[in-house]
């Protein structure tokens, strides 16, 4: 008697070719076509043909399986980035996505197991019980509160945040990102120097100046010395950086 087409781990040709990769321990990345293809149409040439519709998808899948089999007998093709082309890749993305369904599936079916076996009990509450609602009385509730009675309950609430606050991560500055072009930097520079024959580096600067635009700054300084139009100077090393334009 052959093999149904249909089993509980064969549901479909991805699902066999994902029961066969399993079963060999293979890496889904690096897929050996040959000795998969092998065991594939071994497994599906003891199938029972009854339903040719499930049958034909196997037979796509063989098919598939066939043609991915000769590309790689054959001399690599190469993208348009040169990079050598992969026959495997179409269907191995095609069986990352089953699996990632299949995984999903298995696991809505055990929390649906798992809530068949919870029972819940029957409402029984008696009428009068149920009907029942608290008349609350709000002036009397509120005879007794002062604004004394309130500061209270408002500074221990306060309190409560300042409990919850982390005394080291709430100093914590928010991080900006500086957005700083190197041309437009350029352009700025060779306008402060129009205005100032010789200034510091410091000085041009300003206060309040992210790492970000120190580090755009100074590249700006070295594109304009190579290309002749300023002059540093500094006398050691820990002294004032002095910037000259050159005419």
């Amino acid at each position: 008697m052959g093999i149904p087409v249909k089993l509980d781990i064969f549901d479909g040709p991805l699902d066999l070719l994902l029961h066969l990769i399993e079963k060999n321990k293979i890496d889904i990345f690096d897929i050996p076509i040959i000795s998969i293809t092998e065991q594939y149409m071994d497994i599906i040439g003891k199938m029972e043909k009854r339903d040719m519709d499930i049958m034909s998808e196997f037979l796509v899948m063989a098919a598939t399986l066939l043609k991915i089999k000769s590309k790689m007998l054959l001399p690599a093709r190469e993208n348009e980035n040169g990079e050598e082309e992969d026959p495997r890749e179409e269907l191995v993305e095609r069986l990352l996505e089953y699996k990632k369904y299949k995984y999903a599936a298995l696991s809505l079916k055990n929390m649906q197991i798992d809530a068949a076996k919870h029972f819940f009990r029957e409402k029984n509450l008696p009428e009068g019980v149920e009907s029942y609602k608290e008349v609350i009385d709000t002036k009397k509730l509120l005879s007794d509160v002062t604004l004394y009675r309130l500061q209270i309950i408002f500074n221990s609430i306060i309190k409560k945040q300042i409990d919850k606050t982390d005394p080291v991560r709430s100093n914590f500055g928010q991080i900006k990102k500086e957005t700083v072009s190197l041309e437009e930097r350029i352009h700025y520079i060779e306008e402060y120097a129009k205005l100032h024959n010789k200034f510091n580096f410091k000085t041009m600067l300003g206060y309040n100046t992210g790492k970000t635009m120190v580090i755009v700054t100074f590249l700006g300084i070295l594109e304009l010395m190579k290309a002749g139009k300023l002059k540093i100077e500094q006398e050691s090393i820990f002294d004032d950086i002095w910037i000259s334009k050159v005419y």
